[in-house]
């Protein structure tokens, strides 16, 4: 009997179902952190405390219905595009973001959400009948 270890790593690869699913939480993370964007500097301390809380309930939400880190992943990377796009300025100089601290708490602090929320989400289990990880 060999060890788990030195066995090969057999991969499949995802469904469409489950593309496109990513997709769907990719775009999802990207509108969640454009309103973010939009409502953080309305409201400091609560708008700032709303956008966060709701990019860590899209974020907690996506990884525990996909059942994967990647679940988590994926609206976290459309939430870091959509707020890095908004950080920069137009030729007219127009921009979303100001340069008070609330902007740069909701940059670091969304993306340290984003980083906790993929740490936290489940890992999908090998199933077989010679795995015990599920006992």
């Amino acid at each position: 009997m060999s060890s788990m270890l030195a066995q090969p790593l057999k991969l499949k690869r995802p469904s469409a179902l489950r593309v496109l699913a990513y997709i769907g939480l990719f775009v999802l993370g990207a509108v969640v952190g454009v309103a973010g964007a939009l409502v953080q500097p309305a409201w400091f301390p609560g708008g700032l405390l709303l956008a966060l809380a709701g990019e860590a309930g899209l974020l907690l939400g996506a990884g525990r219905a996909a059942g994967s880190r990647a679940g988590a992943v994926a609206p976290a990377g459309g939430w870091m595009i959509s707020v890095v796009l908004l950080t920069a300025s137009r030729p007219e100089g127009d921009f979303v973001f100001g340069t008070g601290a609330a902007s740069y708490l909701f940059l670091l602090g969304g993306m340290a959400v984003a980083v906790i929320c993929a740490t936290l989400a489940p890992l999908r289990q090998p199933g077989g009948d010679g795995v015990r990880l599920g006992k």
